[in-house]
């Protein structure tokens, strides 16, 4: 890119401090035609808890307890409520560093292409709706998808929050 006459600003932002009730890490690279790369002021606006975007009356629950459930999936619930109590977020299958869970008053991991994160309330635990998850990604109420759930959590895993493409526009305005 420099080759060719640009000048590249590189960040990496955190879409949570874009307002986006999710953590969700991604870098962007401003390429301008101009002698020095420009400075892109990064967002800072207040983290949004994932229990601004959670329905607790929908979605299908189930017990917790229950034949067939997975051990590890029992073992991130127990530690979940050791750490959270009885109502938390937890990821329903995967490794890293939230396997405990997630408190509802803070923001989302990263919302991923396959239904990953799962609502634990008492005795139950259900997977978060697609509406919840296009609300985790920023996206307005009446944002359409297909109506397979999975094709979906697809689109939206891939998608980049629309709060941290504003800001990024803004940010790219203000330096230009």
């Amino acid at each position: 890119m420099n080759a060719l006459g640009y000048a590249l600003s590189p960040v990496i932002w955190d879409a949570a401090d874009c307002g986006v009730p999710q953590h969700r890490q991604r870098i962007l690279i401003a390429a301008t035609r101009s002698k020095h790369p420009i400075e892109l002021v990064a967002p800072n606006a207040a983290h949004r808890p994932i229990r601004d975007v959670i329905d607790f009356d929908a979605g299908n629950w189930s017990l917790i307890e229950r034949p067939g459930r997975s051990p590890k999936t029992l073992a991130r619930v127990r530690a979940g409520r050791r750490q959270f109590g009885d109502r938390f977020v937890m990821p329903y299958y995967g490794s890293g560093s939230s396997l405990t869970g997630r408190s509802l008053d803070r923001p989302l991991g990263t919302i991923t292409t396959r239904a990953r994160w799962a609502l634990v309330d008492g005795d139950h635990m259900r997977m978060l709706t697609t509406a919840e998850n296009c609300a985790g990604m920023g996206f307005p109420n009446d944002y359409r998808l297909p109506d397979n759930q999975a094709l979906a959590l697809h689109m939206l895993g891939n998608a980049n929050p629309p709060p941290m493409a504003a800001y990024a526009i803004d940010a790219i305005r203000k330096a230009a």
